[in-house]
């Protein structure tokens, strides 16, 4: 099968997901004291933070190639009308979402580690992560309610569903989880669309073939 560029672009969700893992792995050896059960993962990326170095560095990859990996696939779907509309418009939510997070975020990091939230620059930091997570839940809502109706799509749709369940664990379970749990349940959601990018990335690696 020879591929198209953008197609081999699809490996960048792969490079995405080893570069997140990597900066939530190796990010804490730079941080004395952080706790990944307690601590949410932005602690780690956060201006005062003593791992925000290491961090970005790590997270660096993933930065771009997420946006990358999003935005190719839904050029991908949309050049071919594959699928069928609300399939489309799942995908390219779900790039909305990955560019709201990635210009959302580079531009209102959180300002100190930690849970209180005081500063314009913190409540704005939380209004990209509300915007993040519903982009997310709407984009795999579509998907979910595209793979019941058309069974060509039902395989990500399924991935959507997967993924769906990941994010709400996380959501939900922050608020009703006691304090000292908070960072294992809120990298539910983190890693849920980390890694449901992947699956696109790779969709898109082989033509969204049978799409």
């Amino acid at each position: 099968m020879r591929r198209k560029l953008i197609q081999w672009l699809g490996l960048t969700g792969v490079v995405a997901l080893l570069s997140y893992t990597a900066a939530v792995v190796f990010s804490p050896l730079a941080y004395p004291g952080y706790n990944w059960m307690t601590q949410a993962v932005s602690d780690l990326s956060a201006e005062t933070a003593p791992s925000r170095q290491l961090w970005n560095q790590l997270a660096a990859p993933y930065n771009i190639c997420g946006v990358v990996c999003a935005t190719c696939a839904a050029l991908y779907v949309l050049q071919k009308q594959a699928g069928t509309r609300l399939f489309r418009t799942g995908i390219c939510l779900f790039m909305a979402m990955n560019w709201v997070s990635a210009v959302g975020y580079g531009m209102f990091p959180l300002a100190d580690s930690g849970t209180k939230i005081a500063s314009f620059q913190e409540i704005m930091h939380i209004a990209v992560t509300a915007a993040v997570v519903f982009l997310s839940i709407a984009s795999l809502v579509c998907l979910i309610v595209a793979g019941c109706r058309e069974k060509t799509v039902r395989r990500i749709g399924l991935w959507a569903a997967a993924a769906l369940a990941l994010m709400l664990i996380g959501t939900i379970g922050t608020g009703i989880v006691p304090p000292e749990y908070f960072g294992m349940v809120e990298r539910f959601s983190v890693f849920a669309a980390v890694g449901f990018n992947t699956v696109l990335g790779m969709y898109l690696f082989n033509g969204f073939k049978g799409v």
